[in-house]
């Protein structure tokens, strides 16, 4: 859990950003990144030099050959803003700069090195970078949680949507899928539409918290950190924050992929995954012939919304498990499209449950409603009946602001999930209920939870218009005896 005083620290570092010039809040973050990894570099060379050290060989993994000490984190950051300016833009150190040897390190570094090549520097004066190195010197980040709350709370700043849908998923809602899910010793984990891959780091905190056992065993600890987790994404600038966020969460060699989930390149991507988690761009429209054959022989459409359903069946394996958010549109849609994916999901495969949200979930980025799709595939079929709950709040007001409350039906809605055979006389004007697969296929596969809630209206007894018409004619004479007196009283 991170503390007022890491919050503090973050909040100054954002401020002078902001006041610094540097307003836009990716950017921050990106530059905020790489000086964390720099500053990283320099921690990890130490150690190993402390190792040699104690073994009297030499350092195994040189990051900084005896040439390239003005390059490390504890040496610039004691020198003068100028001087500490020009190490960062200029190739002063045997034709090297600060940054640029940032971006020349090689994988060996973790995965976060691997994405480097269109890194920018974007800090515009040596007084704010000064600020900056000194404010990040201070963070005392020693062990995994204190990394990963800081990092995460320097995310939760993100203030502004992306293009084509894409918008922060809030934790509370990514860890309530998670624990919906809950990841095994087994699973390979993929989110196709990474961002800041918050859905794996949650993975990752769910099996630290509830498994910490199981890291005992050294043939887990090589799956938790080279095959458990891949994330595909392909914007550049969200690889390296997905990156840096994974390593700072103890997951130092996920397979993170540069491309787009949905295109030709990405095809050999199939019956993969054990499990998937994902909040994939809404909204947004794809040419025929930019997106992969497989995908459209199962959902014929141009909306990333039913194709990413359509690719997330491809990439697991027979008996995966999928939890996905997406627009009610989906839900109801009446396009063929949207009915073909529906139909796939619930007749040839096993969906699950659909949880509604209300929506105001998104706020601040948008307003759209959204649910969320637990499905498993199966390929046979195997849907029999299908869980539905209506959120009605999730812990926080549904307005911009945001603020925390005590309505929240999260815990209800896991504790529910996980004990679906107490649901089955649940009744149709409950806040759940199990709906068959008949009244579904009856319904032409629609998944809107008002298609099945029954709602039940109070009788409400009214007195005659006669009666009614003289209470209101009792009132006027009240009214009129009341001025005359007020009138005597001003005489």
């Amino acid at each position: 859990m991170i503390t007022g005083e890491l919050k503090s620290q973050v909040d100054k570092i954002w401020e002078s950003f902001w006041t610094g010039g540097v307003s836009n809040p990716l950017t921050v973050i990106e530059q905020f990144t790489y000086l964390l990894f720099i500053r990283r570099l320099d921690e990890t060379q130490l150690l190993e030099e402390k190792k040699a050290a104690m073994i009297k060989k030499p350092v195994a993994n040189i990051i900084f050959t005896p040439e390239q000490q003005e390059l490390r984190w504890n040496s610039f950051k004691n020198k003068e803003p100028q001087a500490m300016f020009d190490l960062f833009t200029r190739a002063t150190v045997g034709g090297i700069s600060v940054f640029d040897h940032m971006k020349q390190v090689g994988t060996e570094n973790g995965v976060f090195a691997q994405y480097m090549s269109g890194a920018t520097f974007m800090i515009p004066t040596p007084r704010l970078l000064d600020q900056v190195v000194q404010l990040i010197d201070k963070i005392k980040m020693e062990d995994r949680d204190t990394k990963g709350d800081t990092y995460e709370y320097l995310l939760s700043k993100i203030a502004t949507a992306g293009t084509n849908g894409q918008f922060r998923t809030p934790r509370h809602i990514i860890r309530m899928m998670v624990d919906m899910v809950q990841p095994t010793k087994e699973d390979t984990i993929c989110d196709p539409s990474a961002g800041t891959a918050g859905f794996l780091v949650s993975a990752g905190e769910y099996i630290h918290q509830n498994h910490p056992d199981w890291f005992h065993d050294k043939g887990f600890r090589e799956h938790y950190n080279s095959d458990m987790f891949t994330g595909i994404e392909f914007d550049n600038t969200m690889l390296r924050i997905g990156a840096m966020n994974l390593q700072l969460h103890g997951i130092e060699s996920p397979n993170l992929i540069g491309k787009d989930a949905l295109s030709e390149s990405n095809a050999d991507v199939r019956d993969r995954f054990s499990l998937i988690l994902a909040n994939p761009p809404f909204k947004g429209s794809l040419d025929y012939d930019g997106v992969e054959t497989s995908i459209l022989k199962m959902v014929k459409s141009k909306k990333t919304e039913l194709l990413f359903l359509g690719l997330m069946l491809r990439m697991m394996k027979t008996g995966g498990r999928c939890a996905v958010i997406v627009p009610d549109g989906v839900l109801f849609g009446s396009s063929n499209a949207h009915k073909q994916i529906r139909q796939e999901i619930i007749e040839n495969h096993k969906l699950d449950a659909v949880i509604s949200m209300p929506s105001g979930v998104f706020k601040p980025y948008a307003g759209v409603s959204t649910a969320v799709l637990f499905f498993t595939k199966t390929g046979t079929g195997g849907t029999d009946k299908v869980w539905f709950y209506d959120m009605q709040a999730d812990g926080y007001t549904l307005d911009d602001k945001r603020a925390e409350t005590k309505d929240n039906d999260i815990q209800d809605i896991v504790s529910r999930y996980h004990n679906l055979t107490a649901e089955a006389n649940r009744k149709r004007t409950d806040r759940s209920f199990l709906v068959p697969f008949a009244d579904i296929q009856a319904n032409d596969w629609d998944l809107s939870i008002n298609r099945y809630k029954e709602v039940v209206y109070d009788e409400v007894t009214y007195a005659q218009p006669s009666v009614i018409i003289q209470d209101i004619k009792n009132l006027q004479e009240e009214n009129k005896q009341q001025l005359l007196i007020l009138e005597e009283l001003l005489k």
